[in-house]
C-alpha cells in the first residue's frame, strides 16, 4: 500500500511558534495585534492546519475499520516472521544440524551428505530473507507513521523532521549531524547548570 501524505510537514506553511515568541511579538504593541486581526489570521492559519490533522486522523479511523483483509503473502510473511522468531524454531534448528551431523558416519561423509544440508540451508535462507524484509518494512512504516504523527502533535517540536526518511542518504546524515551537535550543546548547558548550583 503506498504511504499517504496528510499534511506533509514540509509542505505546511504553519510552523508551531515558540512561546517566547509569542509573547515577544504580543508585546510589541503593533497595530494588526492592536485590532486583532494577527489573532484572526493566526486562527485561521491554526484551523487549517488542525483540519489537515483531523484528515490524517480520520483517515486512520477509516481505514482501521475498514474490513479490507491484507494479502494473502503479508499475512503468510507476517507469520514466518513470528515463527522464526520463537525459541521452538531455534530448537527445530538445532535438532536438525544435529541429525545431521549424526547421520554423517552413516553416509560417509560422502558429498552428497553435504549437499542434503548445502541446499537446505541455501533455500530456506533465501527464502526467508525476503519473508522477513517484508515484514520488517510493514513495521517500519507503521513505526514511521506514528512517530509522524507525535511529532507533529508535540508543541516545540520541529515539524519538519516528521518526514526525515524520505530524504536523501546525504540530507539524512547531515540532519543527523545537526541533531547530534543539538544534542551535545544540550547536554553541555544542563553540566553547567548542574556545576552553578
Amino acid at each position: 500500500m503506498p504511504r499517504v501524505s496528510c499534511g506533509n510537514p514540509r509542505n505546511d506553511s504553519v510552523k508551531p511558534m515558540s512561546t517566547a515568541a509569542t509573547s515577544r511579538k504580543g508585546s510589541t504593541g503593533s497595530a494588526a495585534a492592536k485590532n486583532g486581526k494577527a489573532a484572526a489570521a493566526a486562527k485561521r492559519n491554526s484551523g487549517a492546519h488542525n483540519g489537515t490533522l483531523a484528515d490524517c486522523g480520520q483517515l486512520a479511523v477509516s481505514l482501521s475499520k475498514n474490513n479490507k483483509t491484507p494479502s494473502w503473502f503479508t499475512v503468510f510473511a507476517q507469520k514466518t516472521a513470528q515463527l522464526a522468531g520463537r525459541p521452538i524454531t531455534f530448537l527445530l534448528a538445532v535438532i536438525t544440524i544435529i541429525v545431521w551431523a549424526v547421520t554423517g558416519p552413516m553416509f560417509g561423509y560422502s558429498d552428497t551428505w553435504q549437499l542434503v544440508i548445502n541446499t537446505g540451508t541455501t533455500i530456506v535462507t533465501f527464502l526467508m530473507v525476503f519473508l522477513i524484509q517484508n515484514s520488517q518494512n510493514r513495521d517500519s512504516l507503521a513505526f514511521q507513521v506514528k512517530l509522524d504523527e507525535l511529532i507533529i502533535k508535540l508543541h516545540g517540536a520541529g515539524n519538519e523532521i516528521a518526514g526525515a526518511e524520505d530524504l536523501c542518504d546525504e540530507d539524512l546524515e547531515a540532519l543527523h549531524e545537526a541533531y547530534k551537535k543539538r544534542a551535545a550543546h544540550a547536554h553541555e548547558t544542563l553540566e553547567k547548570r548542574r556545576v552553578v548550583r
